[in-house]
């Protein structure tokens, strides 16, 4: 059975082809008949031809009542965005000139002599309608992020139909039938769970944005629009977590933390202390999604695995997902949030270490130590377990695991020139195929769906340029801290951080307060950092059949992300 080491891209072959998971869910092995719970209405592969089309129909019921209900009310809203905007460039004036540059440059508005927000954003859109089509757009994207568990649900029921009916195929009556009904729902299956992926909705609702701007603008402003947004930090994203995912780089970064816990004897209170406050910090280096499988594995197999309260449990995931989001700030190359704006704000290594990155580890260090003075009765009662390593008994070459670090040295050296991290990352990809002995299934999906996301994140969000500006060039330092924590709680922190980049003339203490409080809010909930649901994922099975509350998940995280906020706040 494949490691789960590798669970932000790990591939597996079920029933339903292909199969990629980066969620808990349950899919049938191939060939594998499913258990009398999953089809209470097949009784034998006798079955008659009505009594299939009776199950069938059973089954797609409540499948297209919750589709029709989610897609359906997805399609109105395309459809009247879509009337809007043709009605909107009915309504706007002719030009002997030829098209206006798209995007708007904040200049062209003139409005520089209103004080008031309000009255520059009206004149905004009654000067380039197209901003409020735009918004709207990136608006339905953030709600969509809320019904992703909704689209998951439904590709699960499909799986489930789908696996039903699969001893009913080869039967000669129906099977002709069975099988057109089959490529159908595997078919729903994949689109549902890809509707329910967090990182492909800004991707989805591109196509709208795009046929949004044909209509208004034309296929000139759209192939212009996409030749002035720059790939460079989607594709090194990229590039840098897939190697730093890789088995050889979280063999290096679990022998690290074996040693530090071994120091308190590998007892578990001296593994819970070591995962949460030191696992975190190496998600400056091996990347946030790195160091959140690689803390989420050792914490279901050494923590969780004894048998947690609980109120440890979500404690321990709160600290988890904070220390995650706020420790990949050491560097300017591992985070997301910061990838995004370090090239456009200029902050190097040495700016993240003594602006944002000591702080981050206090902090991590501090929330973690208040924690374990509330469980410490618990956590010293819990019975030790052997150290055996998550990725098994099989050494790794030092020379692989050198090799490794040289890829990800090229990476970070050139991280400003798209076409050497293409060309490198296809040689290592060579590399991982000629060592696959030692790679354990290692995969690029992970790390391409967060690239995809940010590349949607750049073309979503410099057409939100016209109401940035006037609303949060308003803010100072703590109200926009704050307003970005809680931003953060309801979106992604790397989108939080890339809009504010586009507004022009942000102050050196603007961008800090901007990254401190998305990077503080990362925890908060699943969706506000991109690593989340690799580790939701991991340890969903630790919290029973309902998985993780996000409620609980929320209140858990409180404690650290006032405490992480506060450091990066009050120690300047």
């Amino acid at each position: 059975m494949p490691t789960p080491a590798l669970r932000i891209g790990l591939l597996s072959s079920g029933p339903c082809g292909t199969t990629i998971r980066t969620r808990s869910e349950t899919c049938f092995s191939p060939g594998a008949v499913p258990k009398q719970s999953d089809q209470p209405e097949i009784k034998s592969q006798g079955i008659s031809r009505e009594s299939t089309a009776k199950v069938t129909k059973i089954k797609k019921r409540p499948i297209l009542a919750i589709e029709l209900s989610s897609c359906g009310t997805i399609l109105l809203v395309l459809a009247s965005l879509l009337a809007f905007a043709s009605l909107a460039k009915a309504a706007q004036p002719s030009s002997a000139t030829g098209q206006s540059a798209f995007p708007l440059p904040l200049a062209g508005y003139h409005d520089e002599q209103m004080n008031n927000a309000i009255s520059q954003l009206i004149h905004r859109v009654q000067l380039e309608p197209f901003n409020l089509i735009a918004t709207l757009i990136f608006s339905c994207a953030i709600i969509h992020t809320f019904l992703t568990p909704t689209f998951t649900k439904i590709a699960r029921r499909y799986e489930r139909e789908f696996d039903a009916l699969e001893v009913h195929e080869l039967d000669s009556e129906i099977g002709k039938a069975v099988a057109r009904r089959r490529d159908k729902l595997q078919f729903r299956a994949q689109f549902s769970s890809f509707l329910g992926e967090v990182e492909a909705v800004f991707g989805v609702w591109l196509v709208p944005l795009f046929l949004g701007i044909i209509i208004m603008k034309e296929w000139p402003a759209l192939v212009t629009y996409s030749a002035s947004i720059s790939p460079a930090e989607p594709i090194f994203v990229v590039a840098i977590m897939a190697m730093a995912s890789s088995r050889p780089i979280l063999t290096i970064a679990e022998r690290g933390l074996a040693t530090l816990a071994g120091i308190g004897g590998y007892g578990p209170a001296a593994w819970w202390i070591t995962i949460l406050s030191v696992g975190p910090l190496l998600g400056s280096f091996i990347t946030e999604p790195g160091a959140m499988t690689i803390c989420a594995l050792l914490l279901r197999n050494r923590i969780y695995s004894l048998g947690l309260s609980n109120e440890l449990r979500y404690a321990t995931l709160g600290l988890l997902f904070v220390g995650v989001s706020v420790g990949g700030t050491l560097s300017h190359f591992a985070a997301p949030p910061v990838v995004m704006v370090a090239s456009v704000w200029q902050w190097d290594f040495s700016h993240m270490l003594s602006n944002f990155g000591w702080k981050a580890g206090f902090g991590t260090f501090l929330a973690t130590a208040v924690y374990f003075f509330l469980f410490r009765k618990e956590l010293f009662a819990l019975a030790p377990k052997p150290f055996s390593s998550v990725y098994g008994k099989r050494p790794i070459p030092k020379r692989i695991i050198i090799i490794h670090v040289l890829f990800m040295g090229w990476t970070v050296a050139t991280a400003h020139y798209p076409t050497l991290v293409i060309i490198g990352f296809l040689f290592y990809l060579a590399f991982v195929q000629a060592t696959s002995r030692h790679q354990e299934n290692s995969s690029v999906r992970g790390p391409l769906l967060v690239g995809f996301f940010l590349i949607a994140l750049v073309f979503h969000g410099t057409c939100q340029q016209w109401w940035l500006e006037p609303v949060l060039g308003r803010l100072s330092e703590w109200p926009l801290m704050i307003s970005a924590t809680i931003l953060t709680g309801f979106n992604d922190n790397a989108a939080i951080t890339y809009l504010a980049s586009l507004v022009p003339n942000f102050s050196a203490e603007l961008k800090y307060a901007v990254m401190a409080g998305a990077v503080t809010g990362g925890g908060l909930t699943v969706i506000a950092n991109a690593p989340n649901p690799v580790g939701q994922s991991i340890l969903a099975q630790e919290f029973g059949e309902g998985g993780v509350s996000p409620l609980g998940l929320f209140v858990a995280a409180l404690i650290p992300t006032f405490i992480v906020g506060a450091c990066f706040m009050l120690l300047r």
